[in-house]
Order: structure tokens, then sequence, then C-alpha cells
């Protein structure tokens, strides 16, 4: 089993930390549950996505 963006775990962490109950740190090591609320909380903008290298020109 794998976990998606569309998993109800997912989403119950992600909201969980946008509610700030919570912080992406205590997001449990489950299977990629931990890689699945990052991009999702990524794609909201809400966290930084630390493997993105930075381009300086």
């Amino acid at each position: 089993m794998q976990f998606n963006k569309n998993s109800g775990c997912v989403k119950v962490w992600v909201t969980l930390i946008v509610g700030g109950t919570y912080e992406y740190k205590d997001v449990p090591n489950l299977l990629n549950l931990q890689e699945q609320v990052k991009l999702v909380l990524v794609d909201m903008g809400i966290k930084e996505d630390s493997t993105a290298e930075s381009s300086a020109s």
C-alpha cells in the first residue's frame, strides 16, 4: 500500500498541520506518508521544498 496526495490519511495530516494542531515533523514515518504530506504542503505554498536547488545567476 502506498499513499498519494488524495489519500484520506494525507488529507487529515495536511488539515492538522494547516490548522496548527501539529507540525510537519510530527507526521509519522509510515510508508510514504511524510513524502506525500510534504508534496501537498509544498503545492499549497506552506512548506518550502528543501530538495529544490536555488538558481543564482
